[in-house]
């Protein structure tokens, strides 16, 4: 519906509203980002293990493999505690979505090449690691996204977004 060149107009704008209180909040893992977090914590935690319990654990393939699964794992569960407690929201002038956007593009980078160089080697436990690490590759590029689309929508990393109400409505002069 247009408006009209005799209709009052309104003038709307939204206000973030921050509640700066650590506070344990474990309903972050019920959202969507929180579940892709749980997901690639579980899943670099499978890929280390493979490539523990192989015999050739001390390759350099391995061990690459691990120094990403430890990276991303690292990250990931850092960033769900920060989460999780609202220290994101305390500290809300980090740019938290953008930490995030770079770090999961490059760890689903770096998952492409450990993932790909295990699978290379033919050993049972390279392949099922490697398996792994694709799966968390696809997971920290789908974190990126989320992370990306947030920001281009001016989205607060976490907070709560609020449509503030006009004091008065413009109408244009008789």
């Amino acid at each position: 519906m247009a408006a009209t060149p005799n209709s009052p107009q309104s003038m709307g704008s939204t206000n973030t509203v921050f509640n700066t209180q650590t506070r344990f909040d474990p309903s972050y893992v019920r959202t969507l980002p929180g579940m892709a977090k749980i997901a690639v914590i579980v899943l670099n935690l499978l890929g280390f293990i493979c490539i523990q319990s192989s015999a050739f654990w001390s390759n350099g393939r391995g061990v690459y493999f691990n120094v990403v699964a430890h990276l991303g794992l690292w990250f990931s569960l850092a960033m769900l505690l920060l989460y999780m407690f609202h220290v994101v929201e305390r500290y809300h002038k980090i740019k938290w979505l953008h930490v995030e956007m770079v770090a999961c593009g490059a760890i689903a980078f770096l998952y492409l090449i450990a993932s790909t160089i295990v699978v290379a080697f033919g050993a049972a436990a390279y392949s099922a690691a490697g398996f792994f690490g694709y799966l968390a590759m696809v997971v920290y590029g789908f974190e990126a996204f989320l992370a990306a689309r947030a920001v281009r929508a001016g989205a607060p990393a976490q907070g709560a977004r609020v449509a503030a109400k006009p004091p008065h409505a413009l109408a244009p002069p008789a």
